[in-house]
């Protein structure tokens, strides 16, 4: 079993080749789910597209009233449609999609956040850009056209600039008010390594779009947005096992399989371990900016109970970071099979969830931060 132990037929020729195929592969399915999307079919999107055409209206507070979104969304001819319950400040970037007619916003959207989740993941590492390009997890958010690439993008770019500039890292962590709880380990991860200057610019960054909501959108949509908690939790309660198994988490997963009480101790294990990566990762690698800034991401997909596979983007960075360690300082046994399967796994445990039962992606990111937390700290690592 030498050929798996070592893995050495996956060279760099062949990995390129593969990336290369993978991309062409990922356009195709791209225009299949745009095809998917547009009536009388129906996409995710269509409660950021009914938001923006409700705020562009004039009529922001509505975005989040669920029978004017019905009656927007249902007009396209589509056979169903989606709450919106994404904080206020999102609507600062569905208004202008909402103008637009809705194949054109949701090609727009997906172009942008793709083009823009691409060129931060290139940023960080120039060198595996292939890889960037043919994540299946960035391919798995464009077919729901959601939020994973403009949140992933904002994460990777937070770890890329952190060591650099912090600032920027900061707002990019602060611009995730958009979906806090992505952010939810960042406050942990960057007080425990002492970048006060990246905190203090995360606080500023989502209050300032906070205070810049509700001066344009006004208090009726802040409290409309406290109204949409009730549909979140709906979803939640609700014990529908497709609904679960979309979901990417231990809670989701627990619950599905053995209950209620079984699931709280799981997500409470999931947040706790998570917790103690972003508070002990420092110390773990001497510093290391990146290699904490990997483990804080890897541990991200383990710690809030209400996650999906469409939302891992940002693993991209931990994966690839444990590839660039490979190349400088050599792969483990079977670590090259292990970060091939890891590489597929936000697509590939979504694809599985419903023939087996089971979506596997918690055991993935459990893995992966395995592997990240066995690396020997060896001082600041480059990137790229």
């Amino acid at each position: 079993m030498e050929w798996l132990r070592r893995a050495d037929w996956l060279t760099h020729e062949r990995v390129r080749g593969y990336a290369l195929l993978l991309v062409l592969a990922s356009l195709v399915l791209a225009g299949v789910s745009f095809w998917r999307a547009m009536p009388p079919g129906t996409t995710d999107f269509l409660a950021f597209w009914g938001a923006g055409q409700l705020t562009a209206a004039g009529d922001p507070a509505a975005a989040y009233d669920l029978a004017a979104q019905q009656r927007v969304q249902s007009a396209t001819g589509s056979s169903g449609w989606f709450a919106f319950v994404n904080p206020p400040p999102f609507l600062f970037v569905v208004a202008p999609l909402g103008v637009l007619p809705l194949p054109i916003a949701w090609a727009a959207w997906v172009a942008l956040t793709w083009g823009l989740w691409c060129w931060v993941g290139i940023r960080a590492f120039p060198r595996l850009w292939p890889l960037v390009l043919a994540y299946p997890g960035a391919l798995i958010a464009a077919g729901h056209a959601q939020t994973g690439l403009l949140t992933g993008a904002l994460l990777v770019l937070a770890a890329h600039e952190l060591s650099h500039r912090p600032r920027i890292a900061g707002a990019a962590i602060g611009a995730l008010v958009i979906k806090p709880h992505l952010a939810v380990l960042a406050p942990f991860w960057l007080a425990a390594g002492g970048r006060w200057r990246a905190f203090a610019a995360a606080g500023l960054t989502a209050a300032g779009l906070l205070a810049a909501a509700w001066l344009t959108f006004g208090t009726a949509t802040m409290l409309a947005y406290t109204d949409s908690w009730a549909a979140s939790r709906q979803l939640v309660e609700r014990l529908d096992p497709a609904f679960m198994l979309r979901m990417s988490t231990a809670f989701a997963q627990l619950r599905l399989l053995m209950g209620d009480g079984i699931a709280l101790v799981g997500a409470g294990l999931s947040a706790a371990l998570a917790l103690a990566v972003a508070l002990t990762g420092w110390r773990r690698f001497s510093g290391d900016t990146s290699a904490v800034a990997a483990a804080a991401l890897a541990a991200t997909a383990l710690a809030s109970p209400y996650l999906f596979n469409y939302d891992l983007p940002f693993l991209v960075y931990p994966t690839l970071w444990l590839v660039l360690q490979g190349l400088e300082r050599g792969f483990r046994p079977y670590e090259k099979l292990a970060l091939v399967l890891l590489y597929f796994a936000p697509y590939a445990t979504r694809a599985a969830a419903f023939p087996i039962g089971v979506n596997l992606m918690p055991l993935a990111a459990l893995a992966l931060l395995a592997l990240i937390w066995t690396r020997a700290p060896t001082g600041t690592a480059r990137q790229g």
